[in-house]
C-alpha cells in the first residue's frame, strides 16, 4: 500500500506530479523540473522529506553501540548537536544504509535514514542493539521539510521564534538544535541538506508540519520535488543510496572511504573487510563524467575505458552545466588511464571527461568542468 505524507494535500493543491517513490507518494515536480533546480540554486527552495525514517536511541550505551554499529566514529561528536554522515555496513563491507546521526546528549543519539530502506534498517538495527540495552525509537510522529538555497536560512529565520532566532542563525554546518517556531511548535532544526545548496533540514511534530510548509511558502520559499532533488544531489556529488552503492558495494567503492574511520580498538561491524580491500585493493572505483557532446547519462549505459568496461550509476543532464554528467563504476586503475574513456550511447561510442566532484559548489561549476 502506497503511504502519504501529511503533506500529500499540500502538494497536490499546488498542482505537483505525484509518483511512487520507495513505496512513497511524493511529488517529482510542481511543473518545471528544471526551473526548480534553479530555484534552489540561485535562491530558496523547499522539499517534503517526511518520508525519511527519524530513528531516536537512548540509553546509557548508545555510543557503544553507534562505535559498533557504523564505518564513522560517533566519538567525533563532542558537542550536543553535532551531527556525523555515515554508513552502516554488512560483515562483507557492503553498504547496507548510509545515515546522519545526531548527538544530542549522553544518552540520545538521533539517526535520519533513507526512505526506501526502512524496514531493512529498522531490523538491523533492532538486531544489533540487542545485548546493549538501549531504547530503538522510530518517530513516525515527525514530519521533515528541507530549505535549501542561497536565501534558505534566511528566509526561514523569521519562521523562528524571536527568542531561539539568533541560536539558530549562529548555528554552524552539519549541527542541529531544538527551538521553537514563531506558532509555538518544536522544531529540531538541522544546518544540512543533500543539495550542495546551505539551508536546514527542519523536523517537526506531524501535527504542526502543513502549518509550516504555508508559512514557508508565504515567506517565499518555493517547493520543489524529486526530479529537482535529483539533480542537484548529482551536481552536489552525493550518492544516491541504492544506485551508487548498496549492500554489494563498500566505502571504497564508492568514494565515500572518508567517511571511514579505522581509528584504533574500534571493531565496528565490517572493519575486517574494509581493512582487507584496503590493503589488497579494490577492483572497482567510483569516478565523476562529464560529456560535452549533446545527449544525456543514464544509468546502465556502458562505460568503455583502457582498464576494462564500468557502467553509468546515476546520470543527468545538469541545468547549473548545461551538458550531461554521471556517476560510473569503472575498473580500478591510476589517473593516466582516463584519458579516451568513452560511454556507450545505443551503439555509438561517445567521448567524456573524467573529472572530480562535486560538479558544481556554491552554486558554480568547479574548476576545469
Amino acid at each position: 500500500m502506497t503511504q502519504k505524507t501529511i503533506l500529500n494535500d499540500a502538494h497536490r493543491a499546488l498542482g505537483a506530479k505525484m509518483v511512487d517513490f520507495g513505496g512513497w507518494d511524493m511529488p517529482l515536480n510542481y511543473g518545471s523540473q528544471i526551473e526548480e533546480h534553479h530555484q534552489v540554486r540561485r535562491d530558496a527552495g523547499m522539499f517534503d522529506v517526511s518520508h525519511m525514517t527519524v530513528v531516536d536511541l537512548h540509553g546509557a550505551r548508545v555510543r557503544e553501540f553507534l562505535r559498533r554499529l557504523v564505518a564513522n566514529s560517533v566519538d567525533k561528536l563532542v558537542k550536543p548537536g553535532k551531527a556525523l554522515y555515515t554508513c552502516m555496513l554488512n560483515a562483507q563491507g557492503g553498504v547496507i544504509d548510509d545515515l546522519i546521526i545526531y548527538y544530542l546528549a549522553d544518552d540520545w543519539f538521533r539517526l535520519v535514514v533513507n526512505a526506501s530502506t526502512r524496514d531493512k534498517d529498522m531490523a538491523w538495527i533492532n538486531q544489533q542493539a540487542a545485548g546493549f540495552g538501549i531504547e530503538v525509537r522510530e518517530r513516525s510522529d515527525l514530519s521533515m521539510i528541507a530549505v535549501q538555497g542561497p536565501n534558505a536560512r534566511d528566509k526561514a529565520l523569521g519562521l523562528i521564534a524571536e527568542g531561539d532566532r539568533a541560536r539558530v542563525g549562529k548555528l554552524g554546518k552539519f549541527a542541529g538544535i531544538e527551538v521553537s517556531s514563531i506558532d509555538g511548535a518544536s522544531l529540531f532544526v538541522a544546518r544540512t541538506g543533500y543539495t550542495g545548496e546551505d539551508g536546514f533540514e527542519i523536523v517537526v511534530p506531524e501535527a504542526d508540519a502543513v502549518v509550516l510548509w504555508n508559512a514557508l511558502l508565504a515567506a517565499g520559499v518555493k517547493p520543489a520535488g524529486l526530479g529537482a532533488r535529483d539533480t542537484l544531489r548529482l551536481e552536489a556529488g552525493l550518492n544516491l543510496y541504492g544506485q551508487d552503492m548498496d549492500e554489494t558495494v563498500s566505502p571504497w567503492e564508492a568514494a565515500l572511504g572518508w567517511t571511514v574511520s579505522l581509528d584504533e580498538g574500534r571493531d565496528f561491524i565490517g572493519r575486517d573487510a574494509l581493512e582487507a580491500q584496503k590493503a589488497a585493493g579494490t577492483a572497482r572505483r567510483m569516478i565523476g563524467l562529464v560529456m560535452d557532446d549533446k545527449g544525456v547519462l543514464r544509468h546502465g549505459q556502458k562505460v568503455l575505458t583502457a582498464n576494462g568496461e564500468g557502467e553509468i550509476l546515476s546520470g543527468t543532464f545538469s541545468p547549473t552545466l548545461g551538458k550531461a554528467i554521471a556517476f560510473a563504476r569503472v575498473p580500478a586503475g591510476d589517473a593516466a588511464d582516463d584519458a579516451g574513456v568513452r560511454v556507450d550511447i545505443r551503439g555509438r561510442e561517445v567521448p567524456v571527461r573524467v573529472v572530480r566532484f562535486p560538479f558544481v559548489r556554491d552554486g558554480k561549476p568547479q574548476d576545469g568542468i
